[in-house]
């Protein structure tokens, strides 16, 4: 925590400013909170296009990339889709998907500290790289085991790009204006939606399977949209150079790197993954990836719950959690935070806000799994959607989502607080999801399932990334990466797990069903590993037919109901959010501050007068940036 001084600092030209000594005299002398050289770095970089047509040009080209990946990743979806199925193994869609986003929850925390050690384009072309090499991998795997290795490839570089883009979201805006800046890497899928359906439906149909192109093209496309955004930051490095602000900051870091403890070279590789806390994030990801993937590779049309291995990955995954918790405890019961950073910081986690978010994160992608993981299936072969219907309706979901999260931001904007319209979003997803339960195979089910996805969209348009201004608001800007980064590992956390208890009910459920509606064990195997295929030879009337919709039905109908029990605690989450206001100032206007009077040894009327008088000042600011930004939009 900064002490009060050094908060006071941040809105020392407003006219109400709690004195230089307000309860001093009780406390011991505090540390100042050191801004590391990377997070300076970034602000500097940052300030050269603070102007409304520097803004412009940073969102655009952020647009520009978040329409590569968002058209990719819809695209991808599909075509995963039937990468699997054409190795005949389809099961193991959940296992690929469980297997990546373990490893993009592991990978999120260091690519985080990458950037506020580095910066954030030099991470950003880092992840091009890997996302072009998983890309071609992919595209060229011959068996699930290549495709998995390519997928893990292609998610640093997704998962790379998503975190450095977000960050680069929230340097440009306030708080107050967070969560709309927050949707504009989002906003493509209001554009992807209705195309994606007919790139699928061009290259996948009843005469050609060239899903292998339709991920391949993206490792020509994707680096030409990321060129306007090197170029933007490369501008604004030569400006920052220019100005003679880097080389000061850089002498001040040296300076105070000299007087720290260790005496070693403080960009030499131990250093970096020491602050990195690479144990912690290799015992993480290890974890997660054991105890999850078991879980959707034990069923099939043979269970193997009994076998070797399956039994021993859950068990080290399951041993390796009490571990992580331990070690992360003791680094930071000791005196080891001066050269290792943990992964989960102590005195955030101990923040309300915080860890509700967090919850939060998991739930969200969680839920969602239970009902998506496996809809285009259920639309294609149950439905008997086709192939562009079927890309079109999974693709609701974030086509509404963005609609209504960009036009809520505006509101949040001038409302100021986020609180209520989370717990409203979530409140939609049990409405969503009880029409998806009634809706969940048949022709008859066309309509409801589109309904049931615009809904299932609408609410996350209220609660996803409000909730992720609502962690961010909890925090400084110096924390402000690492507060970001936790929630969006949480939320690929909620994906592993979600992935892995869809997987592991329509493994172990799904082939019992069709053996029982079919009463063909040929067949029932055949559809199993390659639905696709049968859905082109049976037509949908044919008793075959049929029995396979009833089956899927069946499946779908129990993931739904799993996915609204697991709403409950997502609600409960949502109460115990904190309702911060978002004012319209940068996060130097410090919860610190707050949190510092109150720890302070005064009677309560000193504590409130201390607060408020913080508060008054950070809204003087507040006006005068607000009066500012509209002379500057009128051009006076």
């Amino acid at each position: 925590m900064a002490d009060l001084e050094s908060s006071k600092k941040s809105v020392s030209s407003a006219d109400h400013s709690v004195p230089p000594n307000y309860g001093a005299e009780s406390l011991p002398p505090k540390e100042e909170e050191i801004v590391p050289y990377g997070v300076r770095r970034i602000e500097i970089i940052s300030d050269q296009y603070k102007n409304i047509y520097g803004r412009i040009a940073v969102f655009f080209s952020i647009f520009l990339v978040a329409y590569g990946y968002g058209l990719d990743g819809t695209t991808r979806y599909t075509f995963q889709t039937y990468a699997t199925s054409s190795y005949s193994s389809h099961s193991l869609l959940a296992t690929i998907n469980t297997v990546r986003s373990t490893f993009a929850a592991a990978a999120l925390p260091f690519i985080a500290r990458l950037c506020d050690m580095f910066g954030r384009i030099e991470i950003f072309v880092v992840s091009v790289l890997f996302y072009v090499v998983g890309t071609i991998i992919e595209s060229q795997a011959y068996d699930v085991q290549r495709f998995a290795a390519g997928a893990l490839f292609y998610q640093f570089g997704y998962t790379g790009s998503i975190v450095v883009l977000q960050l680069m979201a929230a340097d440009f805006s306030f708080l107050n204006w967070r969560v709309t800046a927050s949707f504009v890497p989002a906003l493509p899928f209001i554009i992807n939606t209705w195309i994606s359906g007919d790139i699928t439906s061009a290259l996948v149909n009843t005469t050609s399977n060239r899903w292998s192109w339709g991920i391949g093209m993206w490792a020509f496309i994707y680096p030409l949209l990321a060129i306007p955004l090197v170029l933007c930051y490369l501008h604004m490095y030569y400006l920052a150079r220019k100005s003679g602000k880097l080389a000061s900051a850089k002498a001040d870091d040296v300076a105070r790197r000299t007087t720290e403890k260790p005496s070693w070279h403080y960009m030499s590789i131990a250093k970096i993954a020491w602050e990195m806390d690479i144990v912690g994030i290799i015992l993480f990801a290890a974890s997660l990836s054991c105890f999850l993937t078991p879980f959707t590779l034990a069923g099939g049309t043979k269970t193997s719950w009994q076998k070797g291995h399956i039994i021993a990955p859950l068990v080290v995954g399951f041993c390796l959690f009490p571990v992580l918790i331990l070690f992360e405890r003791y680094i930071q019961s000791r005196s080891f935070t001066w050269f290792i950073k943990p992964l989960l910081p102590k005195h955030m986690l101990a923040d309300r806000g915080v860890w509700a978010a967090m919850g939060i994160a998991i739930f969200i992608d969680w839920v969602w799994y239970m009902q998506g993981d496996y809809l285009y299936t259920v639309l294609y072969v149950a439905v008997n959607e086709s192939v562009a219907s079927a890309t079109r309706i999974t693709s609701l979901y974030s086509f509404v989502s963005v609609i209504t999260g960009t036009i809520l931001g505006f509101v949040v904007a001038y409302v100021r607080r986020i609180k209520a319209f989370i717990i409203f979003g979530i409140s939609m997803w049990f409405v969503a999801l009880g029409l998806m339960i009634h809706y969940r195979g048949g022709t008859y089910a066309h309509s409801g399932i589109i309904g049931s996805q615009c809904l299932l969209g609408f609410g996350a348009g209220f609660f996803t990334y409000p909730a992720q201004a609502s962690i961010a608001s909890c925090t400084t800007h110096t924390f402000m990466s690492t507060a970001i980064t936790l929630y969006l590992s949480m939320y690929y956390v909620g994906s592993a797990f979600g992935t892995s208890v869809s997987g592991a009910i329509w493994t172990n459920l799904l082939p019992e069903k069709l053996l029982e509606n079919l009463q063909n064990a040929t067949l029932a195997a055949s559809v199993y590993g390659d639905p696709f295929t049968f859905a082109a030879t049976y037509t949908i009337d044919s008793p075959e037919r049929l029995a396979v919709i009833h089956s899927y039905s069946q499946v779908q109908k129990i993931l739904c109901i799993v996915g609204i029990c697991l709403c409950v605690p997502l609600l409960a989450f949502g109460f115990l959010l904190r309702d911060r206001e978002m004012l319209s100032t940068d996060q130097s206007y410090s919860v610190s501050a707050v949190e510092e009077i109150k720890e302070q040894h005064l009677t309560t009327s000193e504590k409130i007068k201390g607060i408020f008088s913080l508060h008054l000042s950070a809204r003087k600011k507040d006006e005068r940036l607000n009066l500012k930004n509209t002379l500057v939009f009128k051009g006076r």
